[in-house]
């Protein structure tokens, strides 16, 4: 691969909730050079609500990121940002979620809804759903059985044996564009089982990561998760990773402390990553000097 420069430099990040949201707000700085593929198998809290009464994929993931990228507080952001309290059928709902929800209705594709409301919030850069199919993450469990829903995925006792998106549906054809146009791959940070490995699982995201020539490099939590997840070593994460990835070695690690255990082949980038408030919340401005000497490195 020709060197890269942080001026010309194509990002792609990949996963779901607070972690992505993180890494995009990090990079906003990049603007439109940077897209987020977000998953979209969500069914819990307000977004799984929505998913039960009117079917779809799940909003919630990418209305976070976008609540992340939004730099100028207006009256849009405040209205977009709302969530309902009381004791009605509204409680608990959040207003993006419903947005979201109602623009999708009226557009022929989920993507066009993203795209008005980040028009209307003025966000740059690309957000775009892994799939605009509706699916959900379903997990063979140690002793056979299947269960469905990312929210079960979550409250298992154990690590499961293999993860599906079901139905298998396409992934979006601009995810995949965008990885096969991308320098540099970030998966993670964020829930591993639930947010990161469900856009590996579509076969278009499998066979476009195994042919990307681009540096692709895990970025690690900051604190041990809970529930399933949290029983994985950080070896096995990048192996089921590069399981999904149809045989494609991730590049590097990108951590806040050296992992020992890890083989020689994966380069460690070891960098002081956490807010000075928040232990395990990723400083902004400290993950986006890391990610660029990353790019350099490319």
């Amino acid at each position: 691969m020709t060197t890269t420069t942080i001026a010309d430099a194509k990002i792609v990040a990949i996963g779901g909730g607070h972690g992505l949201g993180r890494i995009l707000s990090a990079l906003s700085d990049y603007g439109s050079q940077v897209t987020g593929i977000v998953t979209t198998t969500d069914n819990g809290g307000s977004t799984g609500r929505i998913r039960a009464c009117q079917g779809g994929i799940a909003w919630g993931d990418t209305r976070n990121c976008i609540n992340q990228l939004i730099t100028e507080p207006s009256i849009g952001s405040m209205i977009f940002e709302y969530r309902f309290r009381g004791n009605g059928e509204l409680d608990g709902h959040n207003l993006g979620n419903l947005m979201l929800k109602a623009l999708d209705n009226l557009s022929i594709r989920p993507l066009e809804a993203i795209n008005l409301i980040r028009d209307m919030l003025k966000v740059d850069t690309h957000i775009v759903p892994m799939s605009e199919h509706p699916a959900d993450l379903s997990a063979m469990t140690p002793e056979g059985d299947i269960i469905c829903g990312e929210t079960n995925v979550d409250e298992l006792t154990d690590v499961p044996q293999r993860l599906y998106v079901e139905p298998a549906v396409p992934a979006t054809k601009e995810a995949v564009a965008a990885i096969g146009k991308a320098d540099l791959i970030l998966l993670g940070p964020g829930s591993f089982l639930t947010s990161i490995m469900p856009p590996l699982l579509l076969k278009e995201m499998e066979l476009a990561l195994k042919n990307s020539t681009a540096k692709i490099v895990f970025v690690t939590n900051l604190d041990k998760e809970k529930g399933p997840a949290g029983m994985m070593s950080l070896e096995t994460m990048l192996h089921w990773c590069e399981r999904a990835m149809g045989g494609r070695q991730v590049d590097g690690v990108l951590s806040d402390q050296y992992r020992s255990e890890l083989p020689p082949r994966y380069q460690q980038a070891i960098e002081e990553l956490a807010s000075s408030n928040h232990e395990w919340r990723h400083d902004r401005e400290k993950l986006k000097h890391a990610i660029d000497k990353l790019i350099v490195a490319c």
